[in-house]
This record gives C-alpha cells, sequence and structure tokens, in this order.
C-alpha cells in the first residue's frame, strides 16, 4: 500500500517539476519589457531611456516600451517602479532627481536606494557653469569671489525644487562657501530670458540644453560641472580645475529594478547595456544629444555611485536647509 501511496506521490512531482520546467527555463526577456521614465518626454532622461530602448527592442525581438510617468519631481514614476513585480519586466530610468525628490518629501514614497536593484550606469550629462554677460565675472574664481563678497545680493536659476540644476547649483555654493536666493522657473525659455536681462546671475543648466545660447554669445560660459572636459567644450575648465572639486555634479542616468530583481536577470541586462554603449554609433548617439557614456558601466560601479550620491544629497538637504516647494 505504501508502495503505491509513494509511486503516486513521484508521478505527480515529476509531472509538476516537467510542467514547471519551460517557466523556470524561459528566456528572459519573453514578453514586452516596460521602461518607466519618471519625468516627461524631451528631458534628458527620456532621450537616453528612448536611445537605449530601440536597440534593445532589436536585440531582444520584445518591444522595450518607454512609459513617461511624470509628477511631482519624479516620485510618481519611481514610486511605480519600487512597487512593481520584480521579475525584470519593469525598469526604471533614474537620475539625480530620483533621489533628491525623495529626500525633499518628508513621507516619500520609496527609499532611492534600498527600494531599487542597480542594473546599469548608461550616461553621464555635465553641465555649464553659466553667467549673465552683465555679471563682472570672467572666471570661476572671479565669480566666487563676487559672491562671498555679496552674500544673498545674486541669485541662480533652476527648473524646479530638486532637478539637476538646482542639485548643482546648491553643490556650487556649497563648495563656493556662499548662499545665494534659488529662482526656480517652469521653462528654460523664461530662465534665459531673465539672465540675458541681468535679473538672474548664474545657473548651471545641462550642456545640450545651454550651449546653444551660449554660442550664440547672449550669456557666457565659465566651466565644466564634469568630473572631466566636455567633448562638446573642450577648452573650458572643469569646476575641479578651477579650484571647486566639490561643486562637480555629472548628471548620473542608470536603469534600475525593484528591489529583489533576479540576479540572473541584472547579469545579462547588464553585459546587454554595457555591451550596446560600447557601440561607436550609440557613443556618438549620445554625444549628440550632449550625454557622454560612463567609462564603467557595470553593476557593482552604478551601485557605488547611487549610494555615495545618496550620502552626498543627504547632506546637501541637511547643511543648505533645503525642502520641497
Amino acid at each position: 500500500m505504501n508502495k503505491i501511496k509513494y509511486l503516486h506521490i513521484f508521478i505527480a512531482t515529476t509531472a509538476a517539476l516537467a510542467a514547471g520546467a519551460p517557466l523556470a527555463q524561459e528566456a528572459y526577456p519573453a514578453r514586452p519589457v516596460r521602461l518607466i521614465v519618471p519625468l516627461p518626454p524631451g528631458t534628458a532622461t527620456d532621450f537616453i531611456a528612448r536611445t537605449l530602448a530601440a536597440p534593445l527592442t532589436e536585440q531582444y525581438k520584445q518591444p522595450v516600451v518607454v512609459d513617461n510617468r511624470p509628477g511631482a519631481g519624479g516620485l510618481i514614476g519611481s514610486s511605480l517602479g519600487a512597487k512593481a513585480t520584480p521579475d525584470g519586466y519593469t525598469l526604471v530610468m533614474v537620475a539625480p532627481p530620483h533621489t533628491m525628490a525623495a529626500l525633499l518629501n518628508a513621507n516619500p514614497p520609496y527609499h532611492p536606494v534600498k527600494d531599487f536593484t542597480p542594473v546599469a550606469g548608461v550616461a553621464l550629462v555635465p553641465n555649464l557653469l553659466v553667467v549673465s554677460p552683465k555679471l563682472p565675472a570672467k572666471s570661476v574664481k572671479e565669480l566666487v569671489a563676487l559672491l562671498q563678497a555679496n552674500p544673498g545680493k545674486y541669485n541662480f536659476a533652476s527648473v524646479g525644487v530638486g532637478s539637476l540644476a538646482h542639485i548643482a547649483g546648491e553643490l556650487f555654493n556649497r563648495a563656493a562657501n556662499t548662499k545665494q536666493v534659488h529662482v526656480p522657473f517652469k521653462l528654460l525659455g523664461d530662465a534665459f530670458g531673465e539672465a540675458i536681462n541681468d535679473r538672474v546671475h548664474y545657473f548651471l543648466f545641462t550642456i545640450p540644453s545651454a550651449s546653444g545660447i551660449v554660442r550664440e554669445g547672449r550669456l557666457r560660459a565659465l566651466a565644466t560641472s564634469g568630473s572631466r572636459r566636455s567633448p562638446a567644450w573642450p577648452d573650458l575648465p572643469t569646476v575641479g580645475e578651477a579650484g571647486l572639486p566639490e561643486a562637480t555634479s555629472d548628471g548620473w542616468f542608470g536603469l534600475v529594478g525593484p528591489a529583489a530583481t533576479p540576479g540572473a536577470v541584472v547579469k545579462k541586462l547588464s553585459a546587454d547595456v554595457s555591451r550596446l554603449l560600447a557601440d561607436a554609433k550609440m557613443k556618438e548617439t549620445l554625444l549628440r544629444g550632449g550625454a557622454e557614456v560612463p567609462a564603467d558601466t557595470s553593476t557593482a560601479v552604478f551601485a557605488k555611485l547611487m549610494q555615495t550620491e545618496y550620502e552626498r544629497y543627504t547632506r546637501l538637504v541637511k547643511e543648505a536647509g533645503l525642502k520641497a516647494q
């Protein structure tokens, strides 16, 4: 009797394992992948996500669908990513606002590091330090001296609290040991117009967004904010070269999944993304949009960057007394 019972159990177990085998061995991805962008279309994050999604779609023979979910400085989109099923079929393209939005919120819906699984670094987009043409500062050193001598007299622009420009501006002010007035704008054009008319005195906007108006001669660039000189502005020093290494602010962009995304999926995605980013045409496409491929796009390096920047922004929020508006 016991032999018959055990035989039935063995047959049932074998059948269950056989039925589950195809699922366990299912090649990733076997269905469309959702790539959440927590910011609107037309932003740097959106451009980088779409630039990556197209070749991934071609390689995987499955759609990698960019899903823009803007709102609350990025909280809405990142929150959706944090709460998604951790199976590799929901990813998020994150940037500094992903971290800053959570830090500026009294009750953030996610932790910017603990609730996500880093996959790969994708791009770096440094800023241009730009001043009004009427400002009597022709170098970073002169600008710092002017600001230090006149605390609170001047202002700097951004495109919103917690934005790349806001973060870069606050980091610059802390490094320069000065406190000036933050003026957030909804539109770049408004910030440019106010700077041309000397009602805004300086800002750090991304190279793609600020290069045109500087090359037209209507505003003056003093430096770039990246950790290395920009190919787009090779003759401009970095803020580090100009004596303010703590003002360095690469706008970093990377791919993450929800916490507990399977290691095998992360490993495959990381390898595939790194391979695509090493392609000369991909590098050229990103560079035309003002983005550079990081020297190391690996999961480990990107994970360390996310943690380091989280700690850096945490100190910045506390020391500068930043709050959501």
